[in-house]
């Protein structure tokens, strides 16, 4: 097979303007996501919570496979399974190797009742396949407009945390100390991550959420040393695997999450080669630096 064969395997870009009409809601609520996760992704990366991610959203996948096979509002069925899953972390504390012990519990069982729901499940195959990978092209006008009122509401109370929030993710026993409540945070963080990881299936779907939520925050870490822009490319970086994966995906015949992933994993290597070169041109400056101190410490000796 040829590469052009496999391209047009792939692609086929007929009609794409009569489709992009079709699905601006979902254009939006992309970029929407976008946003939510480059934001939410940056304290994921910070509070090294990756793993409490894809713990949460296989219970997400549980809830939402159940609200499938009863009948009712998937969205809903996924917030509060992955709701409670983030709390029940939250409550936690800061026990990591007991957190972990838990995440690594509630992943199959999550998992688990998932596809038990889906195996109970008469209806469509392309309803039970989109809890996995994702269907943001069905995104109505509703849709989009509850998608859009909860991602504010989350942005804006992260925002009102913000600088507390930072501080006890990067040294929490200091933040403790200054009298900042860091259990309180961690709580109201990892409820602001469960709706997070809820409304982010429905464009990746339950298995691949990770490249909307860390992928796009761990490559602008690599890229940049400034948070303040760290937090900036975390956001660029979510938008253009979100939004441009949703435009691929118009001209391709795969399930829209492959473009996401794919997109994310291509930022985050050029960015870990921009980290790698920032890392060689850092100690190339301290032999430098170090070589002319030494230099100016001999001088400074051979004059007296």
């Amino acid at each position: 097979m040829s590469f052009s064969d496999i391209w047009n395997s792939i692609f086929s870009f007929d009609n794409y303007g009569q489709l992009l009409q079709l699905v601006q809601d979902s254009v939006w609520a992309g970029a929407v996501l976008g946003l939510l996760g480059g934001l939410v992704g940056t304290f994921v990366v910070r509070r090294d919570l990756a793993f409490a991610v894809h713990g949460v959203s296989e219970l997400s996948f549980a809830g939402a496979s159940f609200a499938l096979l009863a009948g009712t509002d998937v969205v809903t069925g996924s917030l509060v399974g992955s709701v409670l899953a983030a709390l029940t972390m939250g409550f936690m504390g800061g026990r990591a190797r007991a957190k972990n012990s838990i995440i690594g519990v509630l992943m199959p069982f999550g998992l688990g009742l998932g596809i038990l729901f889906l195996s109970l499940y008469q209806g469509r195959s392309a309803n039970k396949f989109g809890l996995l990978t994702g269907q943001i092209v069905a995104v109505d006008t509703v849709q989009l407009q509850v998608l859009a009122i909860a991602a504010i509401a989350v942005i804006v109370v992260l925002l009102i945390v913000w600088r507390p929030l930072s501080f006890s993710s990067v040294d929490p026993d200091m933040a403790r100390a200054r009298g900042v409540p860091v259990r309180f945070l961690g709580i109201l963080f990892m409820f602001l991550l469960g709706v997070s990881v809820a409304l982010s299936i429905q464009v990746v779907g339950a298995l691949l959420v990770l490249a909307l939520l860390i992928t796009p925050a761990a490559a602008a870490q690599k890229a940049t040393s400034s948070p303040a822009l760290a937090v900036f490319l975390s956001v660029v970086f979510a938008e253009m695997a979100t939004v441009g994966g949703i435009l691929l995906s118009l001209g391709g015949r795969i399930p829209i999450s492959p473009y996401i992933t794919t997109l994310s994993f291509l930022i985050y290597l050029v960015c870990a080669g921009i980290g790698l070169l920032r890392v060689r041109r850092g100690n190339s400056g301290r032999v430098v630096e170090e070589g002319s101190t030494r230099e100016a410490a001999q001088t400074a000796e051979s004059a007296v």
